[in-house]
C-alpha cells in the first residue's frame, strides 16, 4: 500500500502550483490507496474532512486525473446511508496493515495512549485501534454509546522501548549492561474481566471474539511485555580481573479498556388482519434498530428514523515516536474508520414509496436532539428538535411473508432474533357499521341519533373501548365519531346523540382506535344525513309565514304605487282619444 504524502510536501506543491483551495491528503485522497475499496467507495468515508469544493478542472490540473461522480459529490458534502455500510470495516481492516511499531529503542503510540514506565521498560502501552463491526450511536446530547456486534474483531497496537542503563567505571570496577532479549509474550481480550480471546505476542494483535454478554460491557486489551538484560561487572584487584555476570528480568502488563454495549437484538412482532386482506405488522425493540423487510425479495420494507455516515477516528490522525533522547510526531499511516448512526430529519420511510406499506404508527421515549455530538466538519441532516427514536414501528401492507420477516440493526451484520408471537395473539380487525338517524327537528335545530355496531355480530361498540384495550405500544387513544365539526363518543349501547343548528348535509365518520391498543379493533365507517327545516309541516308553515311577513313591505309599496298612479296618471279616456 502507498504511504500518505507528507503534509509539508503537499503544502509545497500547493505553493508552487498556485492553485487555491486544494486540501492536503488528510485523509488520504480517494483512489491513492485501495484498501479493498473503489475510488467511489473510499470517497464516502471521510465525513470529518473539510468540504471545500474543488472544481473538476482544478482537480485535474492538480492531480492529472479525473474523479468519479461520487468522488466529486463527496468533495462538497458528506454522504449518508440508509443502512450501516461495510466500507468502514473494510478500510479499517486493510489500513491496519500499515501500522508499524518501533524497534527496541523506540516506542510508537497515538497521543491518547496510556503509557507506563518501569525499571527497564519505558513508554509501554496497549491501545485499541478499532472494534469491528461497531457503530457509534448519537442518541441525544448526553448519550453516544458505542454498539459492538456479539461476534467481531478487536485490533490494537502494543509497543514499548527498552532503557538499557549506561555502563560506568568506578575505581577498580567496570559495569556494562546489554540487552539480551525482549518480547511481547502474549495478548488477550477480556470482556468484563473474563478472557474471551488470546494470541501470541505481536505488536499488532487481531483478536476475534464471540460473546453472549448483553448490554453494557468493558472490552480490555492486555499484553505482557518482558525484557532481559545482562549486567557484567569486572573488578580488578592486584592486576587480576574477576568478572561477575547477572541477568535482570522485568515484566509489565499493559492494557486499554473500551466502554461499549453489546448489540444483540431480539424483536417482538405482532400481527393483525384487515377485513380487505391487508396485513398489519408492528415490531418493538428496546434499542435503536434500522428497519425490517416484509417479503423474501426485500422489495417491501420500512426503516426507522436512523441514518448513517462514516468518519475517521481522529485519535489516530498522528503517531508519536519516542526514544531515550527525543520525541517526534508524524501523520499516521493507519486510520480507523467508524460507522455513526444519527436520527435524521427525513424520518421513517416505507418502500416502495407509491405502492409500498403504509406507516400507521411509531413510538419510543422522546429524546433531545444529538446535534452537538456530531462534531465539526460533519454535514448531515440530523434532527434539530426533540424526536421519537422509533423503538416501535407499525405498518399496513398488502402482502407480508412472515417467514421472510427480517429485522436489521444499526450495527452492520446484526439482525434481530425474531421472537415468535404466542398462538392466538394476532389482533382481530373487524368491520364496523355506522348509522345516523334524524330523530327530531325544529326550525332552529335538529337532533341526530348516531349508532355504532359490529358489522358481523351486531354488538354495540363503545368508543372508549375500555373492555378492549390491550396496548402493544404506540398510540392507544380511544375511537371517536365526528359529525361536522363536533366530536362525540358512543356509550355502552353504541349510541351517541348529536344536536345540530345549521341546516345542511352532514357526514358522520368513525375514527377507530388503532389495533395496537385494542383487541378486537375496528376499521372506520361513514354515514350521511340531511337536515333542512322544510322537511316537516311545521317547517313549511313557518317558511310561508316568514316569507309573508318579509313580503309585507313590498306588498304595501306596490299597492301604494298603484293608487298613486291611478290618482295622478293618465285616464283610460285619454288613451282612447289619442
Amino acid at each position: 500500500m502507498e504511504h500518505r504524502v507528507p503534509s509539508v510536501l503537499v503544502a509545497a506543491l500547493l505553493v508552487s502550483s498556485s492553485i487555491i483551495g486544494l486540501a492536503t491528503a488528510q485523509p488520504p485522497r480517494p483512489g491513492t490507496e485501495t484498501n479493498g475499496l473503489t475510488e467511489s467507495e473510499a470517497a464516502t468515508l471521510w465525513s470529518r474532512d473539510s468540504d471545500r469544493y474543488v472544481s473538476q478542472q482544478d482537480y485535474q490540473q492538480q492531480y492529472g486525473d479525473d474523479r468519479t461522480a461520487l468522488h466529486q459529490l463527496a468533495n462538497g458534502t458528506d454522504i449518508t446511508f440508509t443502512r450501516p455500510p461495510a466500507t468502514a470495516a473494510t478500510w479499517t481492516r486493510n489500513d491496519f496493515a500499515d501500522l508499524d511499531a518501533g524497534g527496541p529503542d523506540t516506542s510508537t503510540y497515538p497521543p491518547h495512549a496510556s503509557l507506563e514506565d518501569g525499571t527497564f521498560i519505558d513508554d509501554a502501552h496497549a491501545t485499541i485501534f478499532a472494534v469491528t463491526p461497531s457503530t457509534r450511536g448519537h442518541l441525544d446530547a448526553g448519550e453516544t454509546p458505542l454498539y459492538i456486534a456479539p461476534n467481531g474483531t478487536v485490533r490494537g497496537l502494543v509497543d514499548y522501548r527498552v532503557r538499557v542503563p549506561t555502563g560506568n567505571e568506578t575505581g577498580n570496577q567496570t559495569v556494562d549492561w546489554a540487552l539480551v532479549s525482549h518480547e511481547i509474550e502474549n495478548t488477550r481480550l477480556k470482556i468484563d474481566g473474563i478472557p474471551v480471546a488470546t494470541a501470541r505476542g505481536t505488536h499488532t494483535p487481531e483478536l476475534q471474539y464471540h460473546t453472549t454478554h448483553s448490554w453494557g460491557a468493558n472490552f480490555t486489551l492486555e499484553a505482557n511485555i518482558s525484557v532481559r538484560l545482562k549486567k557484567t561487572v569486572e573488578t580488578t584487584v592486584g592486576g587480576e580481573s574477576e568478572t561477575t555476570v547477572n541477568y535482570r528480568t522485568e515484566t509489565r502488563t499493559v492494557s486499554d479498556t473500551l466502554d461499549a454495549e453489546i448489540y444483540d437484538l431480539a424483536a417482538y412482532p405482532y400481527y393483525a388482519q384487515y377485513p380487505n386482506g391487508d396485513t398489519g405488522v408492528a415490531i418493538f425493540q428496546s434499542r435503536p434498530w434500522q428497519g425490517y423487510t416484509l417479503t423474501d425479495d426485500e422489495s417491501s420494507r420500512v426503516r426507522g428514523v436512523w441514518r448513517f455516515y462514516t468518519a475517521r477516528n481522529t485519535n489516530w490522525d498522528t503517531l508519536v515516536t519516542s526514544t531515550g533522547t527525543s520525541t517526534t510526531t508524524e501523520q499516521s499511516d493507519a486510520i480507523p474508520v467508524r460507522v455513526h448512526a444519527y436520527p435524521s430529519q427525513i424520518g421513517p420511510r416505507a418502500e416502495p414509496v407509491r405502492d409500498g406499506p403504509d406507516i400507521i404508527d411509531m413510538w419510543g421515549a422522546d429524546r433531545a436532539s444529538p446535534r452537538e455530538t456530531i462534531g465539526e466538519n460533519v454535514t448531515v441532516e440530523v434532527v434539530n428538535e426533540t424526536y421519537t427514536p422509533t423503538y416501535g414501528l407499525a405498518v399496513r401492507a398488502e402482502s407480508v411473508d412472515r417467514e421472510a420477516l427480517r429485522v436489521g440493526g444499526i450495527v452492520r451484520g446484526v439482525n434481530a432474533t425474531i421472537v415468535d408471537p404466542q398462538v392466538g395473539s394476532a389482533r382481530q380487525l373487524r368491520e364496523s357499521n355506522l348509522s345516523v338517524e334524524l330523530v327530531s327537528q325544529t326550525t332552529s335545530n335538529a337532533t341526530l341519533r348516531v349508532e355504532l355496531r359490529d358489522n358481523q355480530t351486531g354488538a354495540p361498540i363503545a368508543s372508549n373501548g375500555s373492555d378492549r384495550q390491550y396496548p402493544i405500544g404506540g398510540s392507544s387513544h380511544s375511537g371517536y365519531i365526528t359529525v361536522g365539526d363536533q366530536r362525540v363518543e358512543t356509550n355502552e349501547s353504541g349510541v351517541a346523540i348529536v344536536t345540530l343548528d345549521e341546516p345542511r348535509i352532514y357526514t358522520a365518520r368513525y375514527h377507530p382506535g388503532t389495533w395496537l391498543g385494542h383487541d378486537p379493533a375496528y376499521v372506520g365507517d361513514t354515514a350521511s344525513v340531511r337536515w333542512h327545516p322544510l322537511g316537516t309541516l311545521d317547517g313549511w308553515v313557518a317558511f310561508v309565514f316568514e316569507v309573508g311577513w318579509q313580503a309585507i313591505p313590498f306588498v304595501v309599496t306596490f299597492y301604494a304605487g298603484r293608487r298613486l298612479l291611478r290618482m295622478f296618471g293618465p285616464t283610460d279616456s285619454y288613451y282612447r282619444n289619442q
